[in-house]
């Protein structure tokens, strides 16, 4: 791995030292996010860099039971400042050891006191020097999300789903939260996404299939990464080893090794001067026009761009037959409106009230160039 960039000073004296910040993130609870994320820092650290792990969910904090460090007693600096606690080569805390009483009060606070106690749990304490702080985000898309993303420097999101196609908008929805606050989403998670059979080998999708391969088509999402639904994975977890410190070597283990590598090298390229990513515009009565920073354009007729919208209302979700026939369309049909979605993909709404066209970058060159 490349050496990190230097992170912008902050206001936070206890985020000083920490140079990039990781966001963990689902929109519900129960799809594995906990155990993505320590399974992440723990390879993040295996690669020789500096890790901190923050469990930020005050209802049900889970990093307690993933980790069990040998020293809990919380001190403070003469700053104020609660020094995290260390495990497995990670500086780790929770609320959870905070209050260590089944946390005592947390279930009857509301909203504004949750993101109060939320905002200082992550930035009074004392992390030192970090190469990543990973963040263990709390399920869903409210007030509690939004006081990190907008207090906090993060730099990158993951997004941990499931198979079932119900996952989709959920995931959509983190995607749509990260992006209003300017946070990339660098790779989705799916868990529990097949189960092999140890005797043929045979992979069985339990929960079916589907919602990944979605995520890649409308939002080109370039790292995705299946995890399979083994017992080892919550055995390990609830007896405070995860698997990739219990058993380095296993193939389970090298899928959280290629996660750590590939969402490293995603943020340090976004975070150079020029990633290389395009910009998709329109000006009236032209072509549209895709501009890398290169100085390269791939100009495209607005009818076509419209034509190409691969949503569930323009080509089949399930048989990939286009829906949506070009003599339809009105010919004059233009962009009113184009955004950016992600670092990938950016969304179009167009003359005809269609508002739900987004295009991958990597698809449009593909479609208009390649081809």
């Amino acid at each position: 791995m490349t050496g990190m960039t230097d992170q912008a000073p902050t206001r936070f004296p206890g985020l000083a030292g920490v140079q990039r910040i990781l966001a963990v993130s689902s929109c519900k609870g129960g799809v594995g996010k906990s155990t993505t994320a320590v399974n992440t820092a723990l390879a993040l650290a295996r690669y020789g860099l500096r890790v901190g792990l923050l469990d930020a969910d005050v209802y049900g904090p889970s990093l307690p039971t993933l980790l069990r460090p040998e020293e809990t007693t919380l001190y403070q600096s003469e700053e104020g400042l609660i020094q995290p606690l260390d495990v497995l080569n990670l500086k780790v805390m929770s609320f959870g050891w905070i209050d260590p009483e089944q946390n005592r009060g947390a279930a009857i606070l509301r909203g504004p006191m949750v993101s109060q106690v939320v905002s200082q749990l992550a930035t009074r304490v004392y992390w030192g020097e970090l190469d990543y702080l990973v963040i263990d985000f709390p399920p869903g898309t409210g007030d509690i999300q939004l006081t990190l993303t907008q207090q906090l420097p993060i730099d990158a999101a993951i997004i941990v789903t499931t198979p079932q196609n119900l996952s989709f908008v959920d995931v959509v929805k983190g995607i749509q939260m990260f992006d209003t606050v300017k946070v990339p989403t660098v790779a989705v998670v799916e868990n529990m996404s097949y189960f092999q059979c140890g005797s043929c080998g045979e992979k069985q999708r339990i929960f079916g299939e589907g919602a990944r391969e979605r995520l890649v088509q409308q939002f080109g999402f370039q790292h995705t990464f299946e995890i399979p639904l083994d017992p080892r994975l919550s055995q390990m977890s609830d007896e405070g080893t995860p698997l990739i410190a219990s058993l380095p070597e296993d193939p389970i283990s090298q899928l959280y090794y290629e996660l750590a590598e590939k969402v490293h090298g995603e943020i340090t390229r976004l975070q150079q001067e020029n990633p290389g990513i395009p910009t998709l515009s329109y000006n009236v009565g032209q072509n549209c026009e895709m501009t890398y920073p290169d100085g390269r354009i791939i100009e495209i007729p607005p009818l076509d761009l419209r034509y190409a919208c691969r949503c569930a209302a323009c080509v089949s979700e399930y048989t990939g037959e286009q829906l949506l026939k070009k003599e339809d369309l009105d010919p004059d049909v233009y962009p009113t409106e184009i955004l950016p979605v992600g670092q990938y993909a950016a969304s179009v709404k167009w003359s005809d009230d269609h508002r739900s066209s987004i295009y991958p970058y990597d698809y449009l060159e593909e479609r208009f160039v390649k081809s």
